[in-house]
């Protein structure tokens, strides 16, 4: 696998479209940081981290509206690729949705949104659009 990033966001697109209540997704350490700023900003109802033989197993709740099942996240979009990486300084760090949905960011200080990253006054390289 070349980019374990876009395979995270896409195994949780898929699960939304197939309106799934838990997705499995391979663990490791970014996607681990993911998946608790994707909590931590209500995006997913709960997540579990398991252990298996190998490399171990995260399990995310989806979340949905209880009455019309409208899924939280409506659009997960990879920005900085393996083959084109997209940077980006504290003065031009991106607004998504002019601050309604968040821009995930791997700094020096760890991975944080765009918010964190200003209020940090850090810029860094950006991994992912979610709103």
């Amino acid at each position: 696998m070349t980019d374990p990033i876009a395979d995270f966001l896409t195994r949780i697109r898929n699960a939304i479209m197939a309106k799934h209540k838990v997705v499995e997704i391979p663990a490791s350490n970014i996607k681990k940081e993911m998946t608790k700023i994707l909590f931590d900003k209500g995006y997913i109802l709960s997540y579990r981290f398991e252990d298996d033989d190998k490399q171990g197993i995260i399990k995310i709740a989806l979340k949905y509206h209880p009455i019309s099942r409208i899924p939280a996240i409506k659009h997960l979009q990879r920005i900085s690729k393996p083959g084109l990486r997209k940077y980006s300084d504290v003065d031009n760090l991106p607004r998504v949705l002019n601050g309604m949905g968040i821009a995930i960011l791997s700094t020096s200080k760890g991975l944080m949104t765009d918010k964190e990253a200003r209020r940090e006054k850090v810029g860094g390289e950006v991994l992912c659009y979610v709103y």
